[in-house]
Formats: C-alpha cells, sequence, structure tokens
C-alpha cells in the first residue's frame, strides 16, 4: 500500500492516539474513536509535515567548520553549510573519538531532556544514551525533569517515590465515586491532563470531574489563574498570590487545630514529626503563629474565607492536589511537603478518593489504573560515568565548571564539558534565562543536535542532523497506564534528507567500531518485534490472545487488561502501617524530616515551612509573571502547525493582563506590549480578562526563541518566549529544581515598528540546501 493513498492509518503521539492517511495530496488526522474528550494538538500535524522549518540536510556551523571544535560566541547567530551524510558523519565520529580518548567520556553530556516522539523504539532519549553508553563508555547525564525537579528529590523523604504518590494512588473513578471535597492547588488544566508520554486513548478529565460535581464533589481551585480548572467542575475559585500556597495551607491546618478539628488519632499512628512541626505552626518556635489572619495578606484571601474553607473540610474525604506549577518556583519543596501535611492533618492519607495525589490532573498518566501487561523499552545499556547534574543547572555546569554546589545532602562539583549531544529535546523551550543558556553553549568544543525543525537549540549547534518526525517512522505507542497498544505505522516519506535517529547512530557506531554492540544486529522492524515479545508474552502468560508481531502490526492496535485499582502503596500503608510501611526513615509519614534538616540548608528546613521568595514584585517590576504551559501545543513541538499558529495574534504569543494593569499602562486589547525585567524582555499580543488577579500577567512558554536587538541593541524575543524573563535559580539548595514558573515583570505598550517574526525562517531554505549539497556532490 502506497503512502501517499489516502488509507487512514493508525498512530500515537503524546496528545493521543489517532489515525493519519492523505487526500488529494494533504494529510489528513482523525481522532482515536473512542476518546470522549480529543486534543486538538493533533491538528498541528498536517502543516508541520513539510513546514518551511523543518531541517532537510545535514548542517555544519561554518565557524566550526573553518576553525575547528572550541569555544564560539557566535553560535546561534553563524552561517550554516550543507554537507552530505558521510563526510558529516566521518567528521563528527572523528570529533568523538578525540573528545573520548583525550578528555574521557565524562567531558560528554548526553542532554536529550524532551517529548520528542510516544514511540518506545525511536525514543530519542533512549537512543542517544545507548549510542553514547555504547560507543565512547557513558556520559555525564542529568536526573530529575523540569515539570517535577522540585518534587522528585523531596518525595523520598516525605512518603516515598514520586511515582507511587503521582501514578499509583488516587484514581479519577475514586473521584466520581467517593470525594466529597477536591482542593486542587493550581489548580488542575486539562491542557495539561491532555498529553501523556507515549500517548493516551482516552481523555477521562473532564467527564469525571464534570460526574465528581454532580453527585455533589466540592472542586476548589487555587490558584491565580481562573482558567486552571475546566468550567465542567463547577469550582470555586480561590484567586491567591503566586507562590504562596504554603503560607495559604499553613492558615488551614492551624485554624483545624485551633479548632480541635485535626485527626490526632492518625497523626499519632501513621505521622513522624507532628509535635516538632506544631511548635512551628503555634508560633511556639519563632514566635509567629500560623493563623489564617497571618496567612491572608501574604497570599490575598480575606481571612474568614479560609477560616471557612478549613472548617468546612472537617468530616469529609478530601483529596488535596499539589500540581507541578507550585514547585518550578523558589521554595518549590514547600508547597509539595505542606500539601502533605495538610491531608495527614485532615486524616485522610490513603483513603479512597481522599488524602494527598501530588501532579493530579499534571499529565495523563496519572489517575488511571496501571496496565496488567507490560511494554518493553529500547534499552539504554549501562553508563561508565557516574557523574549528573540536576537537569535544570546546565548552564551552571557548563559557565563555572570545577563549581561546588549543594544537592539533596551532597556537595557536588560541575564538570568540565567539551561536547553536548542533543536529540530529541529544546532546552531554549525549558529552560530559564535564555541569553545566558545562549552564552553556556558558547562555552563548548562541539554541539551536536539530532533535530527535525529549525529550533533555537539547533541554530546554536556545530553539527545539525536532521532527524525524521514521528510520521515518517514506525514506531510502537505504549505507556503503563493506558490500555491501547498502538502500531505506530509510518504515514509519510522522510523529509529530505532526513534519517531515523537508530539509523544516524547506526552509521556512527560502525564508525567507532561498535556497530553490533549498538544494533545487536537488528534492523528497526526487528527492534520493533523484539520489543513487543514482552507484551505478547505477558497476555500469553495471562491466558488471553497474544497475535504475534505480523498481526498485531496488520491489526493496529491492541486492547491490554488493567489491574484493579489497590488504592497503592498509600492505601496500603494507611491499612496496615506495620507491615506496609513508607519508604521513608521511620516508616511513616515525615511531617518532619531529621534527614533534610541534618543537610544545614537555610533555604529548606527540616519540616514545610513559608519562606518568602527573594524575587516579589516591586516598584521596578511591579507584576507577577506566570509562565505557565501552553494550551496549543506540548511545550514548543509544532509551533509552527496550524493550531498552534491560530491561537497567536499577529504571529506573537498573547499574553493576559486585568482590566486594571492593562488601563494603568494604557494597554488595550490587540495592543503590542513588552515585558521586561533585568533579565531580558520579549514582545507579546495583549488580551484583557478579570479571569485573573490584577497583579498578574500570565504569557504560556512555547513560542520559540526569536531574539532581535531592539533600538539600543538590547536582546528582545519578538516572539514571546516568557523565559528570556524567567530566572535561572534553582528552588533549593535541596533539589536545585527549575523555579521558572514564576517571574517578575513590568509591562508597557510597543509603540514601535513590529519586528518581522524569524523564528521559522530557516538559516538556510531547503530547496536552496539540497541544491547546494547537490552542487557539491557533483
Amino acid at each position: 500500500m502506497s503512502i501517499r493513498d489516502s488509507a487512514l492509518r493508525p498512530h500515537s503521539s503524546h496528545w493521543g492516539v489517532f489515525s493519519a492517511g492523505w487526500q488529494d495530496g494533504r494529510l489528513r488526522v482523525e481522532p482515536y474513536a473512542a476518546d470522549p474528550d480529543p486534543n486538538p494538538l493533533i491538528e498541528n500535524f498536517p502543516d508541520a509535515i513539510h513546514h518551511r522549518a523543518r531541517i532537510a540536510t545535514p548542517m555544519v556551523r561554518r565557524g566550526w567548520l573553518e576553525n575547528g571544535p572550541g569555544p564560539d560566541t557566535r553560535r546561534g547567530s553563524d552561517e550554516f553549510v550543507p554537507m552530505a551524510w558521510d563526510e558529516v558523519l566521518d567528521r563528527l565520529a572523528a570529533e568523538l573519538r578525540r573528545v573520548r580518548d583525550r578528555h574521557g567520556p565524562g567531558a560528554v553530556f548526553g542532554g536529550s531532556y524532551g517529548w520528542s516522539s510516544a514511540g518506545r523504539f525511536h525514543h530519542a532519549q533512549s537512543q542517544v544514551h545507548r549510542f553514547l553508553n555504547v560507543a565512547i563508555g557513558g556520559y555525564v547525564r542529568s536526573v530529575n525533569s523540569y515539570s517535577a525537579g522540585a518534587s522528585a528529590p523531596l518525595m523520598p523523604h516525605i512518603l516515598g517515590g514520586l511515582d507511587e504518590v503521582a501514578r499509583r494512588n488516587v484514581t479519577w473513578e475514586q473521584i466520581v465515586e467517593y470525594s466529597d471535597v477536591v482542593l486542587a492547588f493550581g489548580g488542575m488544566a486539562l491542557k495539561n491532563s491532555r498529553v501523556a508520554s507515549g500517548g493516551i486513548s482516552r481523555h477521562v478529565e473532564r467527564d469525571a470531574m464534570q460526574a465528581a460535581a454532580r453527585r455533589g464533589c466540592r472542586f476548589v481551585s487555587i490558584s491565580p489563574l481562573r482558567s486552571d480548572m475546566p468550567e465542567e467542575a463547577g469550582f470555586e475559585w480561590l484567586p491567591a498570590t503566586p507562590g504562596t500556597d504554603t503560607a495559604l495551607m499553613l492558615g488551614l491546618v492551624h485554624e483545624l487545630v485551633r479548632l480541635g478539628l485535626h485527626d490526632r488519632a492518625f497523626l499519632a499512628s501513621h505521622c513522624e514529626g507532628w509535635d516538632g512541626f506544631e511548635d512551628y505552626l503555634l508560633g511556639r518556635s519563632d514566635g509567629v503563629p500560623k493563623t489564617c489572619a497571618w496567612a491572608a495578606p501574604i497570599c490575598g484571601v480575606p481571612e474568614e474565607r479560609l477560616r471557612t474553607l478549613a472548617r468546612s473540610l472537617a468530616g469529609k474525604r478530601v483529596l488535596v492536589v499539589i500540581s507541578h506549577s507550585l514547585q518550578r518556583s523558589e521554595h518549590g519543596e514547600q508547597p509539595v511537603w505542606m500539601g502533605a501535611v495538610l491531608a495527614a492533618a485532615l486524616g485522610q492519607i490513603g483513603l479512597p478518593g481522599g488524602g494527598y495525589n501530588y501532579a493530579l490532573g499534571t499529565l495523563a498518566h496519572y489517575g488511571k489504573r496501571d496496565n496488567a501487561v507490560a511494554a518493553a523499552a529500547f534499552p539504554q545499556g549501562t553508563n561508565g560515568v557516574k557523574d549528573f547534574i540536576p537537569v535544570a543547572r546546565i548552564s551552571d555546569m557548563l559557565l563555572h565548571p570545577g563549581q561546588a554546589y549543594d544537592y539533596n545532602g551532597q556537595r557536588r562539583v560541575y564538570p568540565q564539558i567539551r561536547l553536548a549531544y542533543w536529540a530529541g529535546g529544546n532546552p531554549f523551550h525549558h529552560h530559564q534565562d535564555l541569553a545566558r543558556l545562549g552564552r553556556a553553549f558558547a562555552t563548548l568544543d562541539t554541539f551536536v543536535v539530532h533535530e527535525s525543525a529549525w529550533t533555537a537549540t539547533a541554530r546554536h549547534a556545530d553539527i545539525v542532523l536532521p532527524a525524521t518526525m514521528t510520521l515518517e517512522r514506525e514506531d510502537i505507542g505504549a505507556t503503563p497506564t493506558d490500555p491501547v497498544f498502538v502500531a505506530m505505522h509510518r504515514i509519510a516519506e522522510p523529509h529530505g534528507l532526513s534519517r531515523d535517529d537508530y539509523a544516524i547512530f547506526c552509521d556512527l557506531s560502525e564508525r567507532l567500531g561498535a556497530l553490533e554492540a549498538f544494533s545487536e544486529g537488528r534492523d528497526a522492524r526487528q527492534w520493533l518485534a523484539h520489543l513487543y515479545e514482552r507484551t505478547r508474552q505477558g497476555l500469553a502468560d495471562l491466558g488471553l490472545e497474544a497475535p504475534d508481531f505480523d498481526s498485531f502490526w496488520q491489526r493496529g492496535m491492541l486492547e491490554l487488561p488493567q489491574k484493579e485499582d489497590h488504592g497503592g502503596m498509600l492505601r496500603a500503608f494507611r491499612q496496615d502501617p506495620v507491615h506496609a510501611p513508607l519508604p521513608t526513615p521511620s516508616g511513616k509519614v515525615q511531617i518532619c524530616s531529621p534527614a533534610i534538616a541534618a543537610f544545614g540548608y537555610a533555604d529548606c528546613p527540616g519540616h514545610p515551612a513559608w519562606m518568602p521568595p527573594k524575587f516579589a514584585p516591586d516598584a521596578t517590576h511591579p507584576l507577577w509573571l506566570v509562565a505557565n504551559q501552553p494550551h496549543s501545543k506540548l511545550h514548543s513541538q509544532l509551533d509552527f502547525g496550524a493550531h498552534s499558529q491560530s491561537t497567536k495574534r499577529r504571529g506573537r504569543e498573547v499574553c493576559t493582563l486585568h482590566p486594571d494593569a492593562a488601563r494603568a499602562r494604557g494597554i488595550a486589547e490587540g495592543d503590542i506590549v513588552r515585558l521586561f525585567n533585568e533579565v531580558g524582555a520579549c514582545l507579546a499580543s495583549a488580551t484583557l480578562s478579570q479571569d485573573l488577579l490584577p497583579g498578574v500577567v500570565q504569557l504560556p512558554t512555547g513560542a520559540w526563541y526569536d531574539p532581535q536587538p531592539d533600538a539600543e541593541g538590547r536582546p528582545l524575543c519578538v516572539h514571546g518566549n516568557p523565559n528570556v524573563l524567567t530566572r535561572d535559580i534553582g528552588t533549593s539548595s535541596l533539589a536545585q529544581g527549575c523555579a521558572g514558573q514564576l517571574s517578575t515583570v513590568q509591562v508597557e505598550r510597543w509603540d514601535g515598528a513590529v519586528p518581522a517574526i524569524r523564528a521559522f525562517d530557516p538559516p538556510m531554505p531547503a530547496e536552496q540546501a539540497l541544491k547546494a549539497l547537490a552542487a557539491l556532490q557533483d
């Protein structure tokens, strides 16, 4: 069957299972028929597949080609030269060999944090890490994620592993049946739960919230943005000042204790350290009782409303949910920890539909049952380098090699990195202070990137290898919490001369004498059959239909069985704390942590505490900036797609201001505005809404970085990327997580000429690059 016929074939993406095919020369996509709330992000594919921003040939930065490896401030602005595959791979293999032999594999950073594909085989991060492990002996890795950089190191100290608390805990089914109150700190925005790594077949969150609300469940969204909860939840909006959730929770717990409404028996039987925390809560340790009257001016919520909310929780099945967004800020560990303490004080941890579920509503994985049959992943091999950094500290590492830093009780030292290898990720979306990130990449000898499009990361690279998009290759879409197992058929021919990451790494491995170790003698289809065997065997072991690989591939999808909803680790602990203890030092909920206290970190004490941010609004930068995730794309992926473009104005990202803030600045609906602080500046189109606090401006992340000099020669992102405004600081010495959710800014109307957006214009048009390459080969 020709790829260019109109038949629809199954595929999967992080934002949904779908089918795709060609009709009248145009790509056609249709969501999975059984999905009750399909994600419109799949509409980004048709215009993206052959967009001008796609990379058509291998490209090498002119400065690197002419001068050789070494630090270079021209990265990001230099010209690129097209090069044939054999020549570029020869040059790259030689450079990898040079760095490995002269400096060791510990001088290589294997970046590649990102969501490039839902497929289990063509998972770019696994591909590049396997290659570096096998071909050069390892690499310096990163740990944790930008999304959960503070919570992941903290959670084992207080409850257990992050996945146990986020994924294998309270389900949407439980909420529909049992929950009386859902306290959602940071909300539960559907734009977030519409995505899941590995794919999602059924978006159930909207219907679940609506069903629970109809039964009588009360949803309370504590957020500066009303849009952080869907209207179907019939929710109460409690608009709180950004970054003050810990203070608000302290006020609620104080009121429960003042009225004797806290669960003393649960705190005694299932928790460790309540007495020490109570000394802080009641002010015995510092002279400041954390009352609702104390919390009200901090969080901007009236005292009586806090008291009323606290009293209304007693005797109810209450679920406390903390979103990822809360911990992506200064002292981000504190609201995560304090949410668990609030749930413990209510005695709710481990109850069906109650207790504490970190990040429920943040990803489509969460709140679902696990599959009863496992799916295999592409093995990464063994890393011979033990060094690592917290993922959000990459600029610090590159700019300050040899500098010591604290992390989770360890005193570590940043390594000296000579070569960075990136595939399937875009740090110019995830990271903060993008001008500083550009300076950091300038310190490298060599920066290698596999990319399908000319992102800012590709523009800062020395060697750019064109990689296929997911629709241009075969794979298997699977995730542990979704029952639909997908044969991801190839829908389109590779764009230009692009190749699969696996094919690129096979060719490089051969040049480095490691082809057999990397490929194990398998081509891509053979790897798919090999990975599928684990799932087939699991089905057979359960006595279920277990088709062979060819039959599965022809069928296109399998429905996998799922486990019963047993409530996971926290349910078992509640029912039997002696025989099912938590994996914490005490085996109980650590309301105080002697281990964290022993670290001696002033910015993360041994119990949850309110610590005012160092960076708060002032006369120069009087507004909070909320730089949250976009609703029209996943991170920055396919920002040039039709659906993403439909949400922009005049090609620019849209920022939201309260009418009062806009009026004070002479800003009207649709005006182009400049957002700025001491870190940087960007342009955006203004829209006005009363559904956010007057002191807040909201600008989603994801617009591709497009820096151009303003009239005074200062860099200005004309496209609207808020990470030119966010500060590159760690959440605390404990986790060193990303603090990019919040910043402080001033906003003014832009009355000058509006610069053209160049983010999607390649350094060299694809047709020109292909012709130049053909001329070179002739």
